[in-house]
């Protein structure tokens, strides 16, 4: 993996939880608008629309760049959109982060050929 390969995908990585975050508070502040006077609506729509599209920039950014198959690039687009998939998108990007470090270290030793 070249170094904007990896760039991109971390970028995609430190978007991800934040932009779950922000989902999650966007909807408990959906109810509390709902069931209160309290309105925090706007500003959090706001900001987790930022983290929306950042999250959708990098994530075709990742996607051009790493060559991933149509089911994983439409995958952690999915999970952009559900309210928790974030989490999940950054835990299975770090993984596979790891993955390539391995991988990586085992060609350069001699383990593996390829």
């Amino acid at each position: 993996m070249d170094i904007k390969t990896a760039t991109a995908i971390r970028r995609l990585r430190l978007v991800s939880a934040p932009e779950a975050v922000s989902f999650l508070i966007l909807l408990v502040c959906s109810v509390l608008k709902r069931t209160t006077d309290f309105n925090a609506v706007p500003v959090m729509g706001a900001v987790h629309g930022v983290l929306f599209i950042l999250y959708v920039i990098f994530w075709a950014d990742a996607w051009n760049r790493a060559k991933w198959p149509l089911g994983t690039g439409l995958l952690y687009f999915v999970l952009s959109v559900l309210p928790t998939g974030g989490f999940f998108a950054e835990r299975k990007l770090r993984r596979a982060a790891e993955d390539e470090v391995i991988a990586a270290r085992a060609r350069q030793e001699g383990v593996v050929k390829a």
